[in-house]
């Protein structure tokens, strides 16, 4: 690989972890105005916008697979647009930014446990210590195990269990991507952006008329636009784009790793805005960021072994005593 290459893919996947950092100190701020399920629909209505420009100039193929597959892309979607993004948002009502980006980046682990319980697929032991190891983090991050979390003299437990739960979502949105063999990366993000979009208009506008959630108001759109803009760009669509650019380049090992840099981008921009973190906070973000590097290498190892046990051995041929590969 070419060093300008790997260098133009660590930059995008350093992009998108910031992008994905920087949601959830933007989005706090924004769920005083805009209740989830507004909120969600809101920056998929922008990220939508931009993924019909970037499928514009692939003509009409991709609009005939939008046909084709509308019902499964849009439930796979809805879960990981819609259930996912809700949940995270309801979530860091109750929580802290710092808190939701701690959670987020044991996603592939909690990916590898779903498969387990799915598939029948046992993870490794390695797997099994990492992931424990990053509950417990996550655990003492939220205020579960010694003591409060990051609010004085309480508990972001019930948020985060939320949030946690919300991933879920994610995972089965992720796991649909196999199910589309005739999908690039592109095409299955974006497809499924623009399938679950009319379903996340309507839950929208049934939960404003059950009084579930609140339609926002025209003081609160235009006290919260531009992290709105912001969050519909950077975090839904660009950081989504470039994360898929980086594994490209790098292969899903090195970005799952990268993953990493979510949680110390978002504590890294807390910090800088004057929010430190609690002595909790950074013992267990720390156990978390320590699980998934040591998962990261566990898998590396695990691959290279594969490789090499399925590469065919190399054959000789003698020819005047000599050896030819």
């Amino acid at each position: 690989m070419l060093h300008r290459q790997r260098l133009s893919g660590i930059a995008a996947l350093l992009l998108a972890t910031s992008g994905w950092g920087s949601l959830f100190l933007v989005s706090k701020g924004v769920l005083h105005h805009v209740e989830p399920v507004w909120f969600t629909l809101i920056r998929y209505t922008l990220s939508a916008l931009l993924f019909v420009l970037l499928i514009l100039p692939r003509g009409a193929a991709p609009w005939r697979k939008l046909r084709l597959h509308a019902g499964p892309l849009a439930l796979r979607g809805a879960a990981g647009f819609g259930v996912f993004s809700v949940m995270l948002l309801v979530g860091l009502a109750h929580s802290v930014p710092s808190h939701g980006a701690v959670i987020i980046a044991t996603t592939p682990m909690t990916a590898q446990l779903v498969r387990w319980a799915l598939d029948g697929v046992r993870p490794s032991r390695a797997t099994l210590l990492t992931s424990a190891l990053a509950l417990a983090g996550v655990a003492i991050v939220s205020g579960l195990l010694f003591g409060a979390g990051a609010s004085a003299g309480s508990t972001t437990l019930f948020g985060d269990a939320i949030a946690f739960a919300g991933t879920l979502g994610w995972v089965w949105y992720t796991r649909g991507a196999t199910r589309f063999p005739g999908l690039d990366v592109i095409e299955y993000t974006a497809l499924t952006v623009l399938a679950s979009w009319p379903v996340l208009l309507a839950a929208a506008v049934g939960a404003a008329m059950l009084g579930w959630s609140a339609a926002p108001s025209l003081e609160g759109l235009r006290l919260s636009w531009q992290a709105l803009f912001f969050v519909g760009v950077v975090p839904s669509a660009i950081s989504v784009l470039a994360f898929n650019y980086g594994v490209r380049t790098l292969g899903a090992v090195t970005g799952t790793a990268f993953l990493n840099f979510v949680p110390v981008s978002a504590l890294l921009m807390s910090a800088a805005l004057g929010r430190l973190p609690t002595v909790n906070e950074a013992v267990g973000m720390a156990m978390v960021v320590a699980a998934l590097l040591l998962h990261t290498a566990s898998n590396r190892k695990a691959s290279a072994a594969t490789a090499a046990r399925i590469a065919p051995a190399p054959q000789t041929y003698r020819t005047c005593g000599a050896t030819a590969p």
